[in-house]
């Protein structure tokens, strides 16, 4: 297979993949600060949290409206203090960001959670 396929064929895997798929709701249905939150968790949770690649392993568990219990502010507090695997993004992120995270994954169904 010469290189030209081979990269069509990968790109329709990837379009066709159910990782591909996001577990993210429509960006419409969000409001302002769940879409915050969502840009927040693409960019610092994500790495850990989903499956990068096909071929690398998933750091951490999947986040959901589930997670720590489906309680808000154990949520916060994970999230800022972090956890014996986790760091802590409390100098990162000033509360109202951190309130923007955990409003956007309680809008993440547990089904959906990769």
């Amino acid at each position: 297979m010469n290189r030209s396929a081979s990269v069509v064929l990968l790109a329709a895997l990837f379009v066709h993949s159910p990782h591909h798929l996001s577990a993210q709701p429509a960006m419409t249905a969000l409001s302002e600060a769940q879409q915050l939150g969502m840009r927040l968790y693409n960019q610092s949770c994500v790495v850990c949290h989903e499956k990068p690649q096909i071929t690398s392993g998933q750091y951490g568990p999947a986040l959901s409206r589930d997670s720590a219990g489906g309680r808000e502010d154990d949520m916060r507090q994970v999230i800022m203090n972090g956890t014996p695997r986790m760091p802590g993004f409390k100098y990162q992120f000033e509360p109202r960001l951190i309130d923007a995270i955990v409003a956007y994954l309680k809008m993440v169904p547990a089904t959906a959670a990769r």
